[in-house]
């Protein structure tokens, strides 16, 4: 059996407190991705598991509130409070530390952890992912994981909005 699982909210740690255990200087490969988590769905799930399995820790950065609405996702948005997202996302297995960020991107927590793995979904070119020169400066990867079809925030929020189930 399995050893006992960790509580979500002692995932979830202060940005200081991540640099602390996976920044420069930490034993074991990081992955990093970000994003705002706001419905989880089983794109993300799938995402964040592939993510998991390119290194030995995987460490996701959660827009803040605040951070979302700068995104202009829509109305309303995001759904859910930054400690709730975090948490969720918390509560998956293959992630092992959450963290926020408030700027508009992920750029300055990316080059302050420099992660060896930086992992996006396939709704990014890898041109667009915010701190993937720093990374790849440092010898590090950028890896697009491939959506899964019909798998977004955004459709689902237009589907309980009443709009046409997927396909």
């Amino acid at each position: 059996m399995a050893e006992q699982p960790r509580d979500p909210a002692s995932k979830v740690v202060s940005r200081d407190e991540a640099v602390k255990r996976a920044g420069p200087g930490r034993s074991f490969r990081l992955v990093l991705t970000n994003g705002c988590f706001d419905l989880l769905h089983r794109g993300h799930v799938a995402c964040l598991d592939r993510a998991r399995r390119m290194g030995d820790a995987l460490l996701v950065a959660v827009n803040s509130d605040a951070s979302v609405r700068r995104l202009d996702k829509g109305p309303g948005r995001p759904l859910a409070g930054e400690r709730d997202r975090a948490e969720v996302v918390a509560g998956l297995e293959c992630v092992d530390l959450v963290t926020l960020f408030d700027e508009d991107t992920p750029e300055e927590l990316i080059a302050e952890l420099q992660p060896d793995v930086l992992v996006k979904g396939g709704d990014y070119a890898e041109e667009e992912v915010a701190g993937a020169a720093e990374v790849r400066a440092r010898g590090g990867r950028v890896v697009i994981v491939p959506l899964l079809p019909g798998r977004s925030t955004s459709a689902l929020v237009e589907r309980i909005r009443g709009g046409p189930a997927p396909s």
